[in-house]
């Protein structure tokens, strides 16, 4: 049984899943209008939330999901449209319902929800009553085609048929009872043919107070209102003229709609069958840290086994020993594969709170965009996604705010008035590459230029001599920004630096494409993990370092006579292809081997399109390597991501490539220095 911790954490996890799942279907509703399955499911998520906090005793959103509620229901009954002032205000409920979650976590309500559920209220009692027939015919009920049959037959006998709508006494504990009663007391002097909603013992729907019976009867409009009326728990009811449709093409409409319910509820059945757990963090991350050692000691065995086996050639003992080593490695392999998937999770968590922010700040900039997301399953480390989401949100604002223009400007630039923003993640070898594209304005880098020597960050000598490609770069620079104001979205020259330090603190890397007056690509590439990576194991003069294979592009042994000096750096022609030298031995401080070698290892690393080639004295081989933090007492090293522990016991510092690269910007050695 559950403690109240427990429960209270649940309580919170689900609630937040709830609001999630709340915010896309009033997106939803929003761009695909009056849809019964999108209000249906945003009825029954706002019920469960009213259910959940009324059981942990939190009045607060209970009362705000209560007249949330009542304002679906009238929704749902067609009696309120979907219009952009009521899906505000709807929203405007979902930031107040996870504002509540978020101090109840705390421990302490300090926001008012009155003001919001007079709104609420206000809206209710200002809606339009009394729809016409025809609208009630064409919105509210849709029929099955034996349904239709069942009216076309009652007309041809020359009966009416009434849409009654009915209220029921909102102090009636028991409204699906009452609703039932109902129905079987009307069937006494005509045929029911349908309710809205569908009423049953089994309707997994909350009742509403109003619903609406589709009566079949000879009886006139005013006796059925006066027989409905006198039932127990009525509070009032209203008899509309319903008007039978006799066009295919509308039966056919109504037909399609019950398909796609019945289609939506076999799907929601689906859903239902996946088992699932909800599991704390915590635990998950000391299972991975425990699969992390026994990959460490798989390695240990693995080695020892080989040394035995070496030592004592013709021991029958040691050939079970390599045995058993083998299994051991199959199947810490397979737990270790196990561990990492239950580390992942699929990226859709990150997009799903990219409609909402991209329509408050369209609408906020006066804007009209057309968001497309793609790749929504692909599966990334449950970290890498927690780290990498304030860097996707603040390049998804830049778009909005510096790349896509207003509408008359696009009219003017003969495109089309809605803009694009292109968000898409996809699987690439061993990373994950995420695609932020607009097709605004784009970068000019004449404009970044000048920005950037207005503000002192390059000076105009430095500016001429610097490449198209290096003046777009700048827009990573600390301080930097073209915005003429400051604003609530951008300005403060605060993002970009911080963006790309955030991604290349994940050991990823971030690229930009631009086209001016076409638009802006912004490319990121991430590892998979930071837990388990696959490592080459290099030495520097017998100092054993491990380098991310996801980094590695080749490996090759060239002769000394063969690397040559460009402008006073080392390279080598690879491939057709100079590639700049770098000895890791000056950077670390460690001595080089002895110069008299003819040949030289080279392990060629990339960063995005460059590539550097590093010199070792010795190439070990592959190896899987559990990564481990060097940890605050030792603090940053440049050049250096951390550390894991080799089969013989021994730490191997593991190499940043990117970190790497920046450290040889202002230092390459010569020739000379080499030979």
């Amino acid at each position: 049984m559950l403690d109240n911790s427990e429960l209270f954490g649940a309580f919170l996890d689900e609630a937040e899943e709830l609001l999630q799942q709340l915010e896309q279907d009033v997106l939803q509703l929003e761009q695909k209008g009056e849809s019964p399955e999108i209000i249906q499911n945003i009825f029954r998520v706002a019920h469960t939330l009213k259910g959940a906090s009324a059981a942990m005793g939190f009045e607060e959103m209970k009362k705000v999901a209560h007249e949330m509620e009542n304002v679906l229901e009238q929704i749902r009954c067609r009696l309120l449209p979907v219009t952009k002032p009521i899906v505000n205000l709807l929203f405007q409920c979902l930031d107040l319902l996870r504002t509540l979650r978020d101090e109840f976590a705390a421990g302490r309500i300090q926001t008012n929800s009155e003001p919001l559920i007079l709104e609420l209220r206000k809206l209710i009692d200002n809606k339009t009553t009394a729809p016409d027939d025809q609208s009630f015919h064409d919105t509210a009920l849709l029929l099955q085609p034996e349904q239709q049959a069942q009216l076309t037959a009652a007309v041809q006998q020359g009966q009416h048929v009434w849409a009654c709508e009915v209220v029921i006494d909102p102090e009636c504990e028991m409204k699906l009872a009452r609703a039932l009663v109902i129905l079987n007391q009307i069937r006494e002097f005509g045929e029911v043919v349908g309710t809205l909603p569908k009423l049953g013992l089994n309707a997994q729907e909350p009742t509403p107070n109003r619903i609406f019976y589709l009566v079949a009867t000879s009886l006139d409009a005013s006796s059925v209102a006066s027989h409905i009326q006198n039932m127990h728990d009525v509070k009032s009811v209203k008899v509309y003229p319903y008007a039978v449709k006799e066009k295919d093409g509308e039966a056919k409409k109504g037909e399609r709609w019950i398909r796609d319910e019945e289609q939506a509820q076999v799907s929601k059945g689906k859903r239902r069958a996946a088992q699932t757990i909800r599991m704390n963090v915590e635990r998950l991350e000391r299972l991975m840290s425990l699969v992390g050692e026994l990959v460490i000691d798989q390695t240990r065995i693995a080695q020892v086994s080989h040394i035995l086996h070496n030592r004592y050639t013709t021991d029958e003992t040691i050939e079970e020993l390599e045995q058993i080593s083998n299994h051991i490695s199959r199947v810490v392999g397979e737990l270790q594969e196990t561990m990492m998937k239950t580390r992942m999770s699929p990226i859709d968590q990150l997009f799903n709170r990219i409609p909402r922010m991209v329509r408050d700040l369209s609408n906020t900039l006066g804007k009209e965009v057309n968001l497309v997301m793609e790749g929504q399953e692909t599966e990334l480390d449950r970290t890498v996604i927690e780290e990498i989401g304030d860097s996707l949100i603040h390049l998804i604002r830049n778009a909005l705010d510096h790349g896509i223009e207003k509408a008359e400007v696009r009219r003017q630039k003969n495109k089309p008035e809605k803009g694009t923003l292109r968000i898409a993640a996809s699987h690439q070898a061993n990373q994950v590459v995420l695609t932020i594209e607009d097709d605004g304005a784009g970068i000019d880098p004449e404009q970044v230029k000048q920005s950037a020597i207005q503000k002192e960050l390059i000076t105009p000598q430095e500016a001429e001599g610097m490449t198209e490609q290096e003046l777009i770069d700048l827009i990573f620079h600390p301080g930097f920004s073209t915005a003429k104001t400051v604003s609530d979205i951008s300005g403060r020259g605060v993002g970009m630096d911080i963006v790309r330090s955030q991604i290349e603190k994940l050991n990823g890397l971030i690229e930009v494409e631009t086209r001016p007056g076409e638009g802006t690509t912004f490319t990121i590439k991430l590892p998979l993990t930071l837990a388990i990576v696959t490592g080459l194991l290099v030495k520097l003069n017998g100092r054993t370092f491990a380098l991310p294979m996801s980094s590695v592009v080749e490996i090759v042994r060239i002769r000394v006579g063969e690397i040559n000096t460009v402008k006073e750096q080392a390279v080598a022609v690879i491939r057709d292809k100079a590639i700049p030298l770098i000895w890791l031995h000056d950077h670390f401080g460690i001595e080089r081997q002895g110069r008299n070698h003819k040949n030289v290892f080279i392990v060629v690393v990339g960063v995005a399109e460059r590539r550097l080639g590093l010199v070792v004295d010795e190439l070990i081989g592959n190896q899987e390597i559990v990564v481990k933090s060097i940890g605050s007492y030792i603090g940053k090293i440049d050049g250096i991501s951390g550390a894991t522990i080799l089969g013989d016991g021994s730490v191997s510092l593991i190499l940043d490539v990117i970190g790497i690269a920046k450290m040889v910007e202002n230092r390459m050695p010569t020739l000379q220095e080499v030979i």
